[in-house]
């Protein structure tokens, strides 16, 4: 058994200072130390996907990240490791619990997990190791999973067994209560009937953001294709796979560099997909952060079928999820004034319909995941 300070500062000077994480009473010391510590930064995730993807855009800005979770979490994690971390060789350290080990008395829901959690790591080629549970273990440990994440630019996995951690009590609230903050509502309507195209809200987009100030993540699908079609920049990051995790993976970015403004296009499908991360953008999220729905009703490049959006007020969500700013409509004048609104206590997002269809002839990205990655973090400044 080893005391939480033990790992988080041998941690702390190499270089890893931000967590993000869902609870499980295995972890709850270690959540706790960093907790109490205002040199470190928490982000409570609604799910351990949001968290790894968190995890990964504050890699992107320039931090060291740990992502903490229980097992049964790992398989609400699979997408955004795979198609996330892996393919766009994104660096982060996991840490999760192992309940149901085989020979542990535990709950009936965490056998069969318990049975698999090292196979899973090892079928989504993450490599790991049997975190440490004595002082002297601690730094090789730790300087193992550093050599490998520094030389494949990919996670590496601690598996923590039962009674890790000595206890740590909880000292402080690690959440800002934003339940006073006063919401900027607004809805644009459109005087025409025509409707707006994706590509024609991107180019406004692009017109909006400065390359040498700014970051477009452009969520998995037509909107990441119609971004490149229009201009590649390197402010540019083109998602593929991870549907739902541009959001999440934002915040990280935002968090991490505050002195960029980093605008996510959504679409509806995504958006519902993880719909959980509204709350904790709300929560952790600043101004620097835009959060833009495109919204068509529809899952377009599958062939159009309907998404259940039609019958949901995201910004009404964004409200009360605490976003600072929460627009909504048909006109394009709404990211007009998404964008010029300043300085506010908190995140901005914008709910905009638009037409289904793209593009004739779309292109992919001719620039390969892992290639708009390191562009993008030469661009910003945190190139590994």
């Amino acid at each position: 058994m080893i005391k939480a300070e033990e790992f988080v500062e041998v941690a702390r000077r190499l270089g890893f200072k931000r967590y993000t994480g869902v609870p499980c009473s295995f972890l709850t010391p270690f959540i706790n130390y960093v907790i109490n510590d205002d040199t470190l930064e928490y982000v409570s995730s609604a799910n351990e996907g949001d968290a790894l993807a968190t995890a990964a855009g504050a890699v992107i800005g320039g931090e060291r990240s740990v992502v903490m979770m229980q097992n049964s979490g790992l398989g609400n994690a699979v997408s955004p490791i795979t198609s996330l971390a892996w393919v766009f060789r994104i660096p982060v350290l996991i840490i999760s619990t192992h309940r149901g080990a085989p020979g542990v008395k535990d709950e009936p829901q965490h056998e069969l997990m318990g049975k698999i959690t090292g196979e899973l790591f090892n079928t989504m080629q993450v490599p790991w190791e049997t975190f440490p549970d004595e002082k002297k273990m601690i730094e090789p440990a730790l300087e193992r999973a550093l050599n490998h994440m520094q030389k494949e630019n990919r996670p590496y996995g601690f598996i923590m067994q039962k009674d890790t951690f000595a206890k740590h009590p909880l000292k402080k609230d690690s959440i800002t209560r934003i339940t006073n903050r006063v919401t900027q509502r607004k809805h644009f309507a459109s005087k025409s009937n025509e409707g707006l195209t994706r590509s024609s809200v991107l180019r406004h987009i692009i017109h909006l953001t400065p390359e040498s100030e700014s970051v477009i993540i452009a969520t998995t699908g037509y909107t990441g294709r119609e971004l490149f079609a229009l201009t590649d920049r390197a402010n540019h990051l083109y998602m593929v796979g991870s549907m739902g995790c541009a959001s999440s993976l934002g915040l990280g970015l935002a968090l991490a560099r505050p002195d960029l403004q980093v605008v996510i296009v959504d679409g509806d499908g995504a958006a519902l997909m993880r719909m959980g991360n509204f709350s904790t953008i709300g929560t952790y999220g600043g101004s620097n952060l835009i959060h833009l729905v495109l919204d068509n009703e529809a899952h377009d490049s599958t062939g159009a079928q309907a998404t259940v959006s039609a019958n949901v007020q995201f910004a009404d969500i964004a409200a009360a999820c605490g976003y600072a700013v929460a627009y909504d409509g048909d006109d394009p004048g709404l990211i007009d004034e998404l964008f010029s609104t300043g300085m506010v206590a908190g995140p901005k997002f914008g709910h905009l319909k638009i037409k289904t269809g793209t593009i004739e002839n779309l292109p992919r990205p001719d620039v390969k995941p892992p290639e708009a990655l390191r562009r993008l973090m030469k661009h910003i400044g945190t190139e590994f």
